[in-house]
């Protein structure tokens, strides 16, 4: 084989590497990020968080674009503040046998500051496809990323806990901030 043949084999695969190389790796500050569930019940509402989150995103810093994101968390650093609560809420999911909730995105769309995250969430044994609306945020030194969705208890089998013998509702609210150091 020629030179010329090896010169544009370099050429691209140096070509192929600048575009692969716009991609940067990150993984969310765990002293500054959180993901806290609602659960709500006539009588009251019920707010835990864990900031013990493992978020890895991989963006392009050049367009400000997120491309993709993974999160997982162990569900028993979510803190209610009361102990007997939490642990009721670990033995109602399953911890022992269901420790980690995992969630990887399939596609995200942006427009502007607005994230529409599509993805496949883990939870209690069971993978859904769900969405996440956020809003991120950039400065010349971090990525805030703020969001939330909804998942229904029971279609991810879980039951509903009860008090008074009236259950809470069927839908557990989350919201999250992400923040990335660029």
């Amino acid at each position: 084989m020629n030179a010329r043949y090896y010169a544009v084999l370099f050429l691209i695969f140096i070509s192929g590497s600048l575009v692969f190389a716009q991609l940067k790796q990150l993984q969310a500050v765990k002293k500054e990020s959180y993901i806290t569930y609602k659960l709500t019940h006539p009588l009251h509402e019920i707010e835990a968080t864990s900031k013990d989150v493992y978020c890895i995103i991989n963006l392009d810093p050049v367009k400000k674009e997120i491309k993709n994101v993974s999160v997982q968390i162990d569900v028993t650093t979510f803190d209610s503040g009361n102990s007997n609560r939490d642990s009721h809420a670990m033995e109602t999911v399953d911890a022992i046998s269901y420790p980690d909730v995992r969630f990887i995105s399939s596609s995200i769309y942006q427009e502007g500051d607005s994230l529409k995250i599509h993805g496949r969430l883990t939870f209690h044994g069971i993978t859904k496809d769900i969405y996440i609306a956020a809003v991120s945020k950039w400065t010349d030194s971090k990525l805030i990323v703020n969001g939330n969705f909804d998942i229904s208890l029971t279609a991810f089998k879980i039951p509903r806990p009860a008090l008074l013998l009236i259950p809470v509702e069927d839908t557990l609210r989350f919201s999250l901030q992400q923040i990335f150091n660029l």
